[in-house]
């Protein structure tokens, strides 16, 4: 363990960088009290996390991720016909939903993954960084020093928590929102297979922790650049014009070849989930293009931050 994360008399000494990162790292020390690493790492991830859920923008964009699926669904009582049938256009199961609440849920996740989800994921994994750089908070974080391999890895814990929140928001309201608007009953998937609504339900938690890893892995693009800028608006915006600039490629049918490379491409492949049985091979695809994503970015992001002079 580092100087910088063992507690006693050096730890506590006086000024501006050892009382914020005292205050970061350790918000709870008596004297003679020495932490463990696993405490330290659960103080500052529990720190990051406060930094990150309340601060009241990404409380707002947790706000617009929990109406959207609201408006989703009053726009689709207002205008479902006495069938409950769709116009063949949009996802699959689109004309489900009239006829089942729960579609409701996987409607909202392919409309929100389009842009608003990236945007949120953008917002906080740009800013993750590039804002502290900006405000020059991190010199003191790393004053003493933290250790940036840890301050970078908790970083990235945290955002990659606030993905699976935003998505468990939108998941957990458009059920409520199903729920009140329409019937909700056994699950008719995809491929014709109806399973009881218990089964149905547990494969809604997979499509949302599998959305959720789609976004960490767009998490470790914006950490990334944000290493690589003390501006989170330009970091924010290099993020989100990389996911755009990904979905409009996967769509034009020149660019076959790259397709199954871009950030993106596998982002709706939650729809094998849909299916009896579950077609493993679209979905391993899937997990492993974010994986990869992961890795290769959470490397350029420690290589960057672990050699960059951002104490300056």
């Amino acid at each position: 363990m580092s100087t910088a994360e063992a507690s006693g008399p050096a730890a506590e000494a006086s000024g501006p960088a050892a009382d914020l990162t005292g205050t970061r790292l350790d918000p709870v020390r008596q004297p003679g009290y020495r932490a463990g690493p696993v405490i330290h790492w659960i103080r500052f991830l529990c720190s990051e996390l406060s930094l990150i859920f309340l601060r009241w923008r990404n409380l707002a964009l947790l706000a617009v991720l929990a109406a959207i699926p609201v408006l989703i669904g009053v726009a689709l009582k207002l205008s479902a016909s006495p069938a409950g049938g769709g116009s063949g256009q949009g996802p699959a199961f689109i004309g489900q939903v009239a006829g089942n609440g729960v579609f409701l849920a996987l409607l909202s996740l392919t409309v929100l993954l389009t842009l608003v989800l990236p945007l949120v994921v953008a917002v906080v994994a740009g800013d993750s960084v590039a804002g502290e750089a900006g405000h020059g908070t991190l010199r003191y974080l790393l004053a003493i020093p933290a250790g940036r391999t840890r301050l970078l890895g908790i970083k990235y814990v945290a955002v990659v928590i606030f993905c699976l929140a935003a998505c468990g928001v939108v998941t957990a309201m458009s059920l409520a929102m199903g729920a009140a608007l329409f019937p909700v009953g056994p699950v008719t998937l995809l491929s014709g297979t109806t399973i009881s609504l218990g089964a149905g339900l547990l494969r809604l938690v997979f499509v949302t922790l599998y959305v959720a890893g789609a976004m960490a892995a767009l998490a470790a693009i914006g950490l990334a650049v944000s290493t690589l800028t003390e501006h989170p608006i330009g970091a924010i915006a290099a993020v989100l014009v990389l996911a755009l600039a990904s979905e409009v490629t996967d769509s034009v049918p020149q660019f076959a070849v790259v397709h199954p490379y871009l950030p993106t491409h596998w982002w709706l492949s939650f729809d094998a989930l849909l299916r009896s049985p579950i077609a493993w091979p679209e979905l391993l695809h899937g997990l492993t293009s974010f994986g990869i994503y992961v890795i290769i970015f959470g490397a350029i992001a420690w290589a960057r931050f672990t050699t960059a002079d951002v104490t300056s």
